[in-house]
């Protein structure tokens, strides 16, 4: 409410003088709490008095929070994230073709009708205008064009040297546009599998990932065409690497979610450092695996410094072993097993 913002904003005490008259402890919600920094310092300095409220605060971006100088109340947080709709949510009635293109977005997703309106309406508006407004730029065509860049880029190995190139701007301006994309919770960044000793050259390059493909798709006017099968296969390996983020942050598991690649072309889509072993995923949408498919986890089982799971993920109904030890798992079965 544009009245409460500007009110809180010239008197932040206000929190104080309203809490002061409830009777008990009360659970006291503040949204887009970004909008007024000053409101988290009022927060701990009534926690450090004692109050017995419970507070949740929810935002959009952190950037807003840390170019204000506000208090991040270290140590007196629980960190949530409300990501979209995951595959334990939807369960078994998970229409993933309609996942891929459209996101899991709840409003967009759920909405059959209007759905695809609403996206398109989110990435123009919110994403092309709000999040532009982040980039501090005077030339609003400069984000505009690395926006449509990095969805392009979404999942895949960053070279700032290109994504510089191809949307015509300096590299140090792309890095910081991207840094950008993850303060405003956007896109994060999958970083490369370092392994401790290998004398083989692996990349050194990060990927950033959209938070939903969905939206990625609807900078790029995808979200209205049937996808090709290269699309839907890269988009898919995009999803699956975002349930398992999603898991994590929501079950605040200890894994690191990392990737990998060598210069010689060998990959692993995703990589989870589940503290005593390295669980190696490769995403494939089609039905049937091959031996071929396999040579990203069996180079990544070379250099790996702990015991390693090798799993294909695939949009098979069986399971099969194949002659090094590598599983085939249906999806399906691959992330309810992943979650328990």
């Amino acid at each position: 409410d544009e009245g409460a913002f500007l009110s809180y904003s010239k008197d932040p005490g206000r929190l104080r003088r309203e809490l002061a008259v409830l009777d008990g402890p009360s659970l006291v919600l503040i949204d887009e709490i970004q909008r007024v920094p000053p409101l988290l310092n009022m927060v701990q300095a009534l926690l450090d008095e004692g109050c017995p409220h419970r507070f949740l605060l929810t935002g959009s971006s952190a950037r807003k929070l840390k170019r204000g100088g506000a208090n991040l109340l270290p140590g007196r947080i629980l960190l949530e994230y409300m990501d979209p709709l995951s595959f334990w949510e939807l369960g078994r009635s998970l229409d993933l073709d309609r996942a891929l293109q459209l996101g899991t977005l709840p409003g967009i997703y759920l909405d059959s009708k209007e759905g695809a309106d609403v996206l398109e309406g989110y990435a123009a508006t919110y994403l092309r205008e709000e999040i532009q407004a982040e980039a501090l730029s005077r030339n609003l065509g400069a984000y505009a064009r690395f926006l449509d860049v990095a969805a392009e880029a979404s999942g895949r190995w960053i070279n700032y040297s290109k994504v510089a190139s191809d949307s015509e701007l300096p590299k140090e301006t792309v890095r910081r546009f991207y840094s950008i994309l993850e303060d405003t919770l956007i896109a994060f960044r999958l970083p490369a599998y370092h392994p401790k000793r290998s004398r083989r050259r692996v990349s050194q390059r990060d990927r950033f990932l959209f938070f939903d493909t969905g939206v990625r798709n609807a900078l790029l006017g995808l979200h209205r065409h049937p996808l090709s099968p290269s699309e839907r296969g890269f988009l898919f390996e995009h999803w699956i690497i975002l349930q398992c983020l999603t898991l994590i942050r929501s079950r605040h598991k200890p894994w690191k979610l990392s990737s990998y690649r060598t210069d010689a072309g060998a990959e692993v889509d995703l990589v989870i450092d589940q503290g005593k072993k390295l669980l190696a995923v490769e995403c494939k949408s089609g039905s049937r695996v091959h031996e071929t498919d396999l040579r990203g986890l069996r180079s990544f089982e070379e250099v790996a410094d702990k015991p390693v799971e090798k799993r294909i993920v695939y949009r098979g109904s069986s399971r099969q072993k194949f002659s090094k030890g590598e599983v085939a798992v249906p999806y399906e079965d691959f992330l309810e097993s992943l979650a328990r």
